[in-house]
């Protein structure tokens, strides 16, 4: 028992996943579901006539801070709760009600709609029962499926790209194929990219299973085009191909290699916004969720698979990817171990 105790604490990876990742992975979900002192609903207000009457209605929650409202066009409206970014929509309607646009399958959409009902009717004195309706929001591209598939994709792009890579270079590695490689007249920077690189071939096949998969089993309504969507996925798979490559330049083992990419991965798994909304965590680090690779690859994926946004809009993003695959790239061909 002691000899095996000694060589578990020579495996720093071992220490890791059995100590520390746990701690890790309880604090950042923590930080996303954390205890707070009231629930704050998000609430988009559509613009017109009625929209300042249900702000009145409002005004005692939203200074309690229980209700954040923004007052916009439909058309942003419904946008934005398609993408998570508002729990509910309230729709003023003629005659002085309101309807309320909710998604029945998140949770906080189902009470965002109750507390907001109940401040409105207490406003308005419960005397007269102010009059309103509720229509939940199942038409394809306004449920939390449609939110989740995108996330999957991009998830599944970053897991291929460092898993695939990684594990091949290590074994190449510890079958010192790569000393054959170096001996050959095939430049190494040609021999990194083209790994890197084969990651576009089992993108596409990727791509049409998991889309397909959406659109033929739950209706699901691709808004933009597939060029742009074929386009932004073989950017972030490049992306995170090079990412691979530079977490596997130096390691030797495939228990290190493991260890590396969970440990580079586990906080795009978190923060990324694939299972709910990275609007979640607190504002002081959402500049810097904002900037992984995994964020940028999830919110171009939605904003054109949901919104139907195009590739000119997606500038930002599609630079954040690029940053990341080409300096991780060009360190992975400085570091990089063949031997």
């Amino acid at each position: 028992m002691m000899a095996r105790t000694k060589e578990m604490w020579r495996e720093p990876e071992v220490i890791f996943w059995v100590f520390v990742f746990p701690i890790l992975l309880a604090l950042g979900l923590g930080i996303a579901f954390r205890n707070k002192p009231a629930e704050v609903n998000r609430v988009a207000i559509v613009a017109g006539e009625g929209a300042a009457h249900a702000l009145d209605l409002l005004k005692a929650s939203l200074q309690k801070g229980s209700v954040r409202t923004d007052v916009l066009p439909a058309a942003d409206a419904f946008n934005q709760f398609r993408l998570g970014k508002y729990d509910l929509v309230v729709i003023p309607k003629a005659g002085g009600g309101f309807e309320y646009r909710y998604d029945p399958g998140r949770p906080e959409s189902v009470l965002a709609r109750a507390a907001v009902n109940d401040a409105m009717q207490a406003a308005a004195g419960r005397k007269e029962i102010l009059p309103t309706s509720a229509k939940a929001s199942s038409e394809p591209g306004a449920r939390y499926i449609d939110f989740l598939i995108p996330g999957l994709l991009g998830m599944n792009l970053m897991n291929s790209g460092m898993w695939g890579i990684g594990f091949a270079l290590v074994e190449m590695r510890q079958r010192k194929l790569l000393k054959r490689f170096v001996a050959t007249p095939m430049r190494r920077s040609d021999f990194l990219l083209a790994l890197a690189s084969s990651r576009l071939a089992l993108m596409l096949i990727e791509l049409a299973l998991l889309l397909g998969f959406g659109v033929l089993a739950f209706q699901m309504r691709l808004m933009g085009s597939w060029a742009s969507v074929i386009l932004i996925s073989a950017v972030g798979a490049l992306s995170f191909g090079g990412l691979g490559l530079l977490t596997a330049s130096r390691a030797q083992k495939i228990e290190t290699v493991s260890g590396l990419i969970n440990v580079v991965m586990m906080p795009m798994w978190l923060f990324s916004g694939v299972f709910f909304s990275y609007d979640r965590f607190p504002a002081l680090i959402q500049p810097l969720i904002k900037v992984l690779p995994l964020t940028a690859l999830n919110d171009a994926l939605r904003a054109t698979i949901l919104g139907g946004a195009t590739l000119a809009a997606q500038g930002t993003r599609l630079l954040i990817l690029l940053l990341w695959g080409t300096l991780s790239y060009l360190l992975a061909l400085r570091w990089f171990r063949w031997t």
